[in-house]
């Protein structure tokens, strides 16, 4: 099989940045500045594949990126056909985004079945990493942009129904921990393989460490749909960090203050994650477009209901990388938020790294850390044409 090695660029691995050449066969990362995965072997020069260079010309490469929550983009909501959650995950794919979590929101059990079929579908054939439940079991107190309609307590058949639906590719679930089953539910999700997140919640801080004690492992959109701290009743915000738990963020600059990253940061750099929460809206700009049978306006880039409850974003992200950097969050960290830390909450242990042996996922960008290519899995994604469709 042919060889591919791109040259003169700087390229962020899990010791920093090297300044070399990257060597990737077979949909992986095989050298990293001449440091091959295996020895090199005594094969005669004739047999050795054929290989190709790209110069980058000193550009910055770093690892693709992984996003836990999205919910749809480039005019594409992933809730509204299965050819609409392709394109969803295509148009995110051109933004650097080769590993997708398709997330789905509150909406009737048979709703979300079928939407499960479509998300098993695409990771099946190797487009998707699989679903996010983000609901139906959440709190009606912060359910936020969640349609209030379908809100439900915590219902094992309902989630037996929805895991079966899956086909193994339930990831995570996002749960409300004050309601009543809701660690029953926690306890069903980690024996099935599911990540189980506390999210969009009115939990105490100390409902909110039952469900860590009970093997939740994820916060959704820290701060953002949860009660917030008081100096009496820290809720679910302090218990999560206190857990130590990865914690999503969704970093466009309308939904947390950039002290927000640095602090969850301050608690570990494996625990900051980056996620878009996208909707449709992204890449296609303002207007009115639908979140789970609700209108959702967005203006200047901020997407609410017309209650003024944030509902999703329009972010991408490149974008959230880019700011992390620009507020202080340190290169080798953002980097981490965005590729290795969600990677390392999924269990995929071939991504979210440049180093030998991980598959070839990775984004040239310039110097203002704006995208120029992105590879997954060994072959360029094609350029601004996918990235707006």
């Amino acid at each position: 099989m042919s060889q591919l090695t791109l040259t003169d660029a700087r390229v962020l691995t899990p010791d920093g940045i090297r300044e070399g050449d990257v060597r990737i066969a077979d949909g992986h990362v095989v050298a990293v500045d001449g440091v091959p995965a295996v020895p090199e072997t005594d094969s005669p020069v004739e047999d050795a594949p054929a290989e190709d260079s790209i110069s980058l010309g000193g550009a910055l490469v770093v690892p693709g990126y992984v996003d836990l929550h999205v919910h749809g983009g480039g005019g594409h909501d992933m809730a509204g056909s299965a050819e609409s959650m392709a394109r969803a995950v295509r148009f995110h794919r051109g933004h650097g985004t080769t590993t997708t979590l398709a997330s789905l929101v509150t909406a009737p059990v048979d709703d979300l079945v079928r939407q499960l079929s479509w998300a098993a579908d695409l990771a099946d054939a190797g487009e998707i990493a699989g679903a996010h439940l983000e609901g139906p079991f959440l709190s009606h107190a912060r359910c936020g942009a969640q349609n209030p309609d379908y809100l439900l307590d915590p219902d094992l058949s309902a989630f037996g129904r929805m895991l079966d639906a899956a086909r193994g590719w339930l990831r995570v679930i996002t749960i409300a921990p004050e309601l009543p089953g809701a660690l029953d539910l926690v306890d069903a999700a980690v024996a099935a393989g599911v990540v189980a997140a506390v999210g969009h919640t009115d939990a105490t801080y100390d409902e909110t460490a039952a469900a860590y004690d009970h093997g939740a492992r994820l916060a959704t959109h820290l701060f953002n749909g949860m009660r917030p701290i008081h100096h009496r009743e820290p809720g679910p915000v302090l218990a999560s960090l206190d857990a130590r738990v990865p914690c999503e963020t969704i970093n466009d600059g309308i939904h947390l203050h950039p002290a927000v990253l640095r602090e969850v940061l301050a608690r570990g750099s494996d625990k900051l994650v980056l996620i878009t929460d996208a909707i449709d809206a992204a890449g296609v700009g303002d207007g009115v477009y639908t979140l789970g049978g609700q209108q959702v306006w967005v203006r200047d880039g901020a997407a609410r209901l017309e209650s003024g409850s944030l509902a999703g974003s329009s972010l991408t992200m490149d974008s959230a990388f880019a700011r992390a950097v620009r507020d202080g969050v340190p290169l080798e960290a953002a980097s981490a938020a965005a590729s290795a830390n969600p990677a390392r909450v999924l269990g995929l242990d071939d991504r979210g790294e440049l180093r030998p042996g991980a598959r070839a996922d990775l984004v040239v960008l310039d110097d203002a850390h704006d995208v120029m290519r992105v590879m997954r899995a060994g072959q360029w994604v094609t350029g601004d044409n996918d990235r707006h469709e």
